[in-house]
């Protein structure tokens, strides 16, 4: 849980992911294409992995992975991360993150 809480306040976008993850990839391709940058952590590339992924399930993510967190607060997973998308409300809280064009 403390490398989670670390992770999540010392980078504006992180994506807690999975390198074979589907999903994990839709959602770091629409950030892609929304001029964002994360951070993108593949937990199944760390031997502390499944810690993650049981706290990730504590903080109240739907499923272990994509969990997106925006300014060190969880937004979701891929349900939420689409939903704030086609709501309108997603590029707002990325817009101090994007980069120029």
């Amino acid at each position: 849980m403390e490398k989670v809480v670390k992770l999540t306040s010392e980078n504006g976008i992180l994506i807690f992911s999975k390198s074979t993850c589907c999903l994990c990839y839709a959602v770091q391709i629409l950030f892609q294409e929304l001029r964002v940058c994360p951070l993108v952590y593949e937990i199944d590339h760390d031997p502390e992995g499944k810690e993650i992924e049981k706290a990730l399930m504590r903080m109240g993510c739907s499923g272990p992975v994509p969990a997106v967190f925006i300014n060190g607060k969880l937004v979701g997973s891929t349900n939420e991360v689409m939903s704030l998308h086609l709501s309108g409300s997603l590029i707002p809280l990325l817009k101090p993150y994007q980069a120029m064009s």
